[in-house]
């Protein structure tokens, strides 16, 4: 563990530069950052494209803290020069402007240049591994810290796993930590909605799967090309259970999140020799599960044809998202097993509104976290938060409400 090479604050104005604040998701993140407990010494910027939205979200800003130290930057994804400036003013750039295959990677390409962290919401694994393809040795080389899927997707999934690993190392002892094949389940158990912009990135993924799967066999054979280490890491078959533990049904649940807990554990020594993690959500109806299994199938099949797409899209408007009393009584749990050498553990990460409030929080403590926080891992490039930041983002989120317990 060393301290991250984040570009030191007296070089750049703000310590945070937020991208799409005046947008659903955004503007709950800028909510945070002005009344987070960072927020007396934090120096920052909310940016976008339309200066007078951006002066009417600073003004909300100001009202929730008038000592809010908060700027404002004009930058806009179709105007690269606008992305590189807004990059170099800032030690981390939050992005909340999506879907990301649309508008994600010049940004991601501003912040490299600029050699300025960056943290996004994104659930769509073509763009991330689209970025690990393309920028990864870029981003090494700069030292720069690229973190994808910093909110629901997938810090729930990725730490919590991390954490019920360092349950089981510690019930295992020095002597067979990280020696040990291990296992680690996750079941999803949360209530809410989602917004439109949500809904855009999710269609835009499912229209692009044949493309998708054709980089993939692409990059995957470019893959295997480079040296890797004797570790073997890897996602359970997915298969339907029943858990007597949960008294519900365990549906695999084809999220990104599962690649991400693999690449975290791919990082780190400690997940040992052989790692395995399977993802699923909880229900206690069976017909109610496989009906939502059937209907995601309908929304890809419709999505792969240009007329089922548009009308798709045309189901909610991206700037679209739950109102504040149906996101109060929003939440979430994902219960964590762990099992290695014959030892078991059960671990929970918990909290509120899933898509937004708590997602808001994790997407802003993340950049926080790059911004402020010393002796971060030494772990450059396309990276997740579990190798990124790990541990000591895992203390900011039970800070600020999220809970991480062992059962």
């Amino acid at each position: 563990m060393s301290k991250s090479k984040a570009p030191k604050a007296a070089a750049r104005p703000f310590h945070v530069t937020l991208f799409g604040a005046t947008g659903f998701t955004g503007r709950i993140t800028a909510e945070y950052l002005a009344t987070c407990s960072d927020s007396p010494h934090l120096k920052w910027a909310i940016a976008g494209r339309n200066s007078a939205k951006l002066e009417e979200c600073k003004r909300a800003v100001i009202a929730l803290n008038p000592q809010a130290d908060v700027s404002i930057v004009v930058a806009d994804t179709q105007d690269y020069d606008s992305l590189k400036r807004m990059a170099e003013q800032s030690s981390v750039v939050i992005t909340t402007v999506g879907p990301y295959l649309n508008y994600g990677e010049p940004l991601v390409k501003a912040c490299i240049e600029a050699g300025t962290h960056y943290v996004d919401l994104t659930g769509e694994p073509e763009f991330v591994d689209g970025l690990i393809h393309d920028y990864q040795t870029k981003a090494e080389e700069k030292h720069v810290k690229i973190v994808n899927a910093c909110g629901f997707d997938s810090i729930p999934h990725d730490l919590g796993a991390l954490y019920t690993l360092q349950q089981l190392n510690q019930l295992l002892g020095p002597e067979r930590a990280g020696k040990v094949p291990v296992k680690i389940e996750g079941f999803i158990q949360a209530e809410g909605t989602f917004s439109g912009g949500t809904w855009h990135s999710a269609i835009t993924q499912f229209s692009r799967l044949r493309e998708y799967g054709k980089k993939r066999k692409v990059w995957q054979q470019q893959a295997k090309t480079r040296p890797t280490d004797r570790r073997r890491t890897r996602v359970l078959s997915p298969i339907i259970k029943y858990c007597k533990s949960y008294t519900s049904w365990a549906i695999p649940f084809p999220s990104i999140d599962p690649q991400v807990v693999k690449r975290t554990a791919s990082g780190r020594k400690e997940y040992g020799p052989d790692f395995a993690y399977g993802h699923y959500i909880l229900t206690r109806s069976l017909p109610k599960g496989l009906a939502g299994i059937a209907g995601a199938g309908a929304l890809v099949v419709l999505s792969q044809f240009e007329f089922g797409k548009e009308k798709l899209l045309k189901v909610k408007d991206p700037g679209q998202g739950p109102s504040p009393s149906q996101r109060q009584k929003s939440w979430f749990k994902v219960h964590f097993t762990g099992e290695a050498d014959g030892l078991h553990v059960w671990t929970e990460v918990s909290g509120g509104d899933p898509g937004y409030g708590e997602t808001a929080k994790m997407l802003a403590e993340s950049a926080l976290c790059l911004a402020l926080d010393k002796n971060l891992p030494e772990a450059y490039g396309i990276v997740t938060t579990g190798t990124a930041m790990g541990e000591a983002l895992i203390a900011r989120l039970q800070k600020a409400g999220i809970q991480f317990r062992t059962i």
